[in-house]
This record gives C-alpha cells, sequence and structure tokens, in this order.
C-alpha cells in the first residue's frame, strides 16, 4: 500500500483530494514514517495500535474532557458546546462514571434479550420489501432503518418523527468533524435546540401517559433512575438521550452498510458464513476493525507525559486514528485482507476502557441477526453500482449502496 504523497506534509485540516476513497493508505504510511504525527495545528495524529491502547487505557492522564476543544471550536454558549461537553462521551469520572452508571439501565442483558424478537422482525420485514422489489438501496432500506427503528423504541420515539430525528443527528454529529463553516455550525447549534425541545415535550407526555409505555421503553426508567441517591439533572438527561439517539444509529448504520459492501465485494465470505453459521461473531468483529465506523477519537493529555517513547506536553490533543490501529500489522497480521474467520481480533472500534462504547452489545446484536438473515436468504446479492463515501473524516459513512438479490 504505497503512498507517493510528503507524508510530513499531512494534515487532517487539509487531507488530501483521494483521502476519501482510500484512507487507509495515508494510515499505513503514516504509521511507518510519521507515527506521532504532528498536525500544523499542534495536535498530534497517532497511528499504532499500541499507543491508540495506551491513551484509550489512562483516562487519568489523556482526558476526554472536551471543554477547552470545544469552547475555542463552538464558544462556551453554543447549545452545541453544551451538547458536546455534556455527553456521557465526552466527560472525565467521576462525572462520566455517575452518568454512565444511570445510562447503562437502558442496555442491560434483559433489556436487549427483550429487544432481539422486534429486531428480527424489523429485518424481516426489511428482506420481504427487498424480494418483493429485487434491488435495495442498502442505508435508506435497512442499514439507518434498523438501528434508529430499534433506539427510537427504546426512547419511545413516535415513528412519524424519526426522520427528524435523523436530520438533527446529522447536523449535531457533523459539527465534530475536524473542521466545519459557518452554515454546518448554525445547522447544528439550531439542531440542539430543537431536539431538547422535542424530546422536553416527549418526557412530559410519557410521564402523563404511563400505561402507553412499550414494555421495552427506557426513556422514563433513565429519567427516574438513580445510583447512590442521585438522578441525572434535566441537561444531562436531555443530553443522554440525544447522545443516545444519535450514536445508537450512527455507529449501526455505517457497520450494517459496510458489513454488507465487504461481503458482496468478497463473495466467497458470504458462502463461508452461510457453510458455517458458527462465523457470524468474527464476522462482525471484522467488520468493524476492517471499516472502523468512527474513524477518530480524541484525548487531551491533563499531564505532562509520554506514549511510544515520545514526550507530550500537558494540554496535547492527540487524535487516536482507530482506523489506523485497526491494520496495524504488529496487531493483525495481513491486515488489509477482510477475513470473517480472523481470531483473535481485539479492534478498537468501540474505543477501550472506562469509555468504551455503552451500546456496543446493542450494536452487536442487531448486527449479527441482519448479517445472518440477510445472506442466508440472499447468497447471491449483486452490487448495481460502487458505494457512494461521504467526505467525512470521524465517521466512515456509507451514503449510498444498491444491491440486487441476484
Amino acid at each position: 500500500m504505497a503512498c507517493d504523497f510528503d507524508i510530513s506534509e499531512f494534515s487532517l485540516l487539509d487531507v488530501p483530494d483521494d483521502y476519501i476513497d482510500d484512507p487507509y493508505r495515508y494510515f499505513a504510511a503514516l504509521r511507518e514514517r510519521s507515527p506521532m504525527h504532528r498536525n500544523p495545528d499542534g495536535t498530534v495524529i497517532l497511528t499504532r495500535y499500541d499507543d491508540c491502547v495506551a491513551a484509550y487505557r489512562d483516562p487519568a492522564v489523556w482526558s476526554s474532557d472536551k471543554k477547552d476543544d470545544f469552547g475555542q471550536k463552538f464558544g462556551a454558549s453554543a447549545p452545541l458546546y453544551e451538547h458536546h461537553t455534556t455527553s456521557v462521551v465526552f466527560i472525565d469520572p467521576p462525572d462520566h462514571t455517575r452518568i454512565r452508571r444511570l445510562f447503562q439501565a437502558a442496555f442491560t442483558r434483559k433489556a436487549l434479550a427483550a429487544f432481539e424478537p422486534r429486531i428480527i422482525a424489523l429485518v424481516d420485514g426489511y428482506l420481504d420489501r427487498f424480494e418483493e422489489q429485487g434491488s435495495m438501496e442498502v442505508v435508506e432500506d435497512l442499514s439507518f432503518k434498523l438501528p434508529i427503528e430499534v433506539v427510537c423504541d427504546m426512547l419511545g420515539v413516535p415513528a412519524r418523527d424519526r426522520l427528524l430525528i435523523r436530520s438533527w443527528a446529522v447536523a449535531i454529529l457533523t459539527a465534530l468533524e475536524p473542521s466545519i463553516d459557518r452554515e454546518q455550525f448554525d445547522t447544528g447549534n439550531r439542531a440542539v435546540v430543537e431536539f431538547k425541545d422535542y424530546l422536553r415535550d416527549l418526557i412530559k407526555w410519557r410521564r402523563s401517559h404511563p400505561n402507553e409505555a412499550a414494555p421495552t421503553e427506557v426513556l422514563t426508567v433513565l429519567a427516574d433512575a438513580e445510583a447512590d441517591g442521585e438522578k441525572l439533572t434535566e441537561t444531562e438527561l436531555l443530553h443522554q438521550c440525544i447522545f443516545m439517539l444519535n450514536a445508537g444509529h450512527e455507529t449501526s448504520t455505517n457497520m450494517l452498510s459496510h458489513g454488507i459492501h465487504e461481503m458482496v465485494r468478497n463473495p466467497n465470505e458470504i458462502r463461508r458464513l452461510n457453510s458455517i453459521p458458527d462465523l457470524i461473531e468474527p464476522m462482525v468483529e471484522e467488520v468493524l476493525r476492517y471499516q472502523a465506523p468512527i474513524q477518530i477519537n480524541n484525548r487531551r493529555s491533563i499531564q505532562d507525559t509520554e506514549i511510544g517513547g515520545v514526550g507530550i506536553p500537558r494540554g496535547t490533543t492527540v487524535h487516536l486514528i482507530v482506523a489506523a490501529a485497526n491494520r496495524d500489522p504488529g496487531q493483525f497480521p495481513d491486515p488489509d485482507r477482510f477475513d470473517i474467520s480472523r481470531r483473535p481480533n481485539r479492534h478498537l472500534s468501540f474505543g477501550l476502557g472506562v469509555h468504551i462504547c455503552a451500546g456496543n452489545s446493542l450494536a452487536r446484536l442487531e448486527a449479527a441477526i441482519a448479517f445472518r438473515r440477510l445472506f442466508a436468504r440472499f447468497p447471491k446479492l449483486q452490487l448495481v453500482s460502487p458505494a457512494e463515501i461521504a467526505p467525512r473524516l470521524r465517521f466512515r459513512e456509507v451514503k449510498r449502496l444498491h444491491v440486487s438479490t441476484h
């Protein structure tokens, strides 16, 4: 995977024109030639697996708190600032520990088991329509629909509002890209305000109609949950719900889209999966490794430290390139090969340590059900046209993917 670009000039703030098509060649070059690469803004890009693991595993040194970064990016009075500095993913212990403990009420084993029949029914319904039509636009017809239906069911969001939720989610998450323009900033702020207003009304309605909630709904559970006598404040509750609705479908949607794309591009793997159904779990893990849905995470050093043998001053922001770590040949033999039987597969796509993704079990359950049922029912899937990848850096998003039944 040779790279003819002068890697010393690489910057996440101004990536090469062909970066979106194939970021992995740049990650490989950085890992080999500049594994502690400094961006022009003074931030540091980490591409080695061991370096990313070291940052993930030491929250006492490597902070997830983004108040300084987001204060500079959004301004401390911006709704985007309030959301992204209150969301559980961007805060440190002890607040992180307290909020996550309450937040975990949505992801107990019992809660997930209750959703399995619903996930199966949703997937089978999508596949029935696929069979009738003979073709499918994967994102709109399956990979977006499934996770957004599930997470909206969990929070009791009416079906009529689910496209609205998606538009807010895209606007809020787009603001996390390394650089955004004024329109994206304004749209993201407006989305936070509208999302909060919507959730306030939804919580109020649920409280006044307690008998109309589905048995699997967790909105009021989150609102009423206590740990050590503490509850979520209204601000915390609203932003954890926004985060849950955003993260609950963004990662899963991309995981499902990429999984279908890679399997169709590797038809031998479809045959292997159908002949050895127990490969479904490693297959899901390989999809997550091979095309990390979230490509970049960040941490900031809160004391002078070192990583990979290199000194890092206090206050330095590092970009953990998850997608590069997931293809580090020091951890993954033949890393650019898609292999659904790969074991072990300790990818970093759900993070690591105290901030490991709270919804990772739900995402894995959705993927296992969707992939198993899709490829068993349609073993001869064909690409109608190449996948269209969105021009985003933090998220590896398939915008469109057309397939046919044969």
